[in-house]
């Protein structure tokens, strides 16, 4: 439902992307993460037809995105950061306003404006003006504006961004529900826990190229297994702690934190070897303020990989990736 092949596109002298490609089946999330700048946004404006490649293949739903923009459209909906919502118009005259620019004709841009206020739990909120609303409101009737046309692909760019924990789980659900009923989404994130419990496949960019593809257990297995995370009490036991856990390194090197006394090795053999570490940590008069065993998660694969931890999110709660700032208002050249 979504294909790229050796998608090329520049601003200027900077390569936003370098000849990624992308395969989504029916019916299937692909979570596509990446540093800020890594050409995520890019690549969902290019696959929304809201910008053209230099380079490269494209196609969503079956159709050529650059020679058939207009019947792409037609089987799309994007949501992103940003809601692209009519602050001064309510819940349902917004849905009603997308229904009708999709020519939907008035009594069925109506009922499904209903239909959509329902499903999102905004039914109490339909009559009022959409400034009232709270962001989680506003995020979801954003979702709600992007299936007004039962669109056959979604792409959902930083849709959660911002949103508390509640509200968070409740896109998620809203989410899986929708691969159920058959649609195919394309979602970057910058939460990990987000792409671990909805995509089915990982890709994740860098610098605009693709750097790792799996799932995320796949990924996972491409960083190590288990890891024993060992927080001393005091600093000056950081040197003897290296030297014993070192006899236990199943990796490459020991992470060492001095700033918060935090040693953690790759191990294999699970909990009988947290035993042992424990007991020569003892032997050694070492006192240990916490220690664990962790198996590896998909922030450990993004730190492995591109050298440093997933997207910081700004003080307004906004990512910042490039071409953001454009996002809202293309979404709306989208509807």
């Amino acid at each position: 439902m979504i294909r790229t092949k050796g998608l090329v596109k520049k601003y200027g002298d900077v390569i936003a992307l370098d000849g990624l490609d992308l395969n989504v089946p029916q019916g299937t999330v692909l979570g596509l993460l990446g540093p800020n700048g890594a050409g995520k946004t890019t690549a969902v404006r290019i696959l929304t037809t809201l910008l053209d490649p230099d380079e490269g293949e494209v196609e969503v739903a079956g159709l050529d995105v650059c020679a058939q923009p207009d019947e792409v459209r037609k089987r799309i909906g994007l949501s992103g950061q940003n809601a692209a919502v009519d602050e001064h118009l309510t819940g349902f005259e917004n849905l009603d306003m997308v229904g009708r620019l999709y020519h939907l004709g008035k009594k069925p841009s109506r009922d499904r404006a209903r239909q959509l206020l329902e499903r999102f739990e905004l039914e109490e909120a339909a009559d009022r003006p959409a400034k009232t609303y709270s962001g989680g409101m506003r995020r979801r009737l954003d979702l709600a504006a992007a299936l007004v046309a039962k669109p056959e692909v979604i792409f959902l760019d930083e849709p959660t961004t911002g949103l508390d924990p509640r509200s968070r789980v409740q896109m998620w659900g809203t989410i899986q529900e929708l691969v159920r009923g058959g649609s195919t989404v394309l979602l970057t994130t910058q939460y990990m826990e987000e792409a671990e419990r909805l995509a089915d496949d990982i890709v994740v960019i860098d610098r605009g190229h693709k750097i790792a593809h799996g799932t995320a257990d796949e990924l996972k297995a491409q960083v190590g297994g288990e890891r024993v995370e060992t927080v001393l009490a005091s600093s000056d036991d950081m040197a003897p702690a290296h030297t014993i856990l070192a006899n236990f390194c199943a990796g490459d090197e020991i992470q060492v934190d001095q700033q918060t006394r935090k040693l953690t090795v790759a191990v294999t053999g699970g909990v009988d070897v947290l035993r042992q570490i424990l007991q020569r940590l003892a032997d050694a008069n070492i006192s240990v303020a916490d220690i664990g065993l962790r198996r590896p998660t998909l922030d450990d694969v993004f730190l492995s990989l591109t050298g440093h931890v997933a997207e910081e999110v700004a003080e307004n709660g906004e990512a910042q990736d490039a071409g953001d700032h454009q996002e809202t208002r293309e979404k709306e050249a989208v509807r």
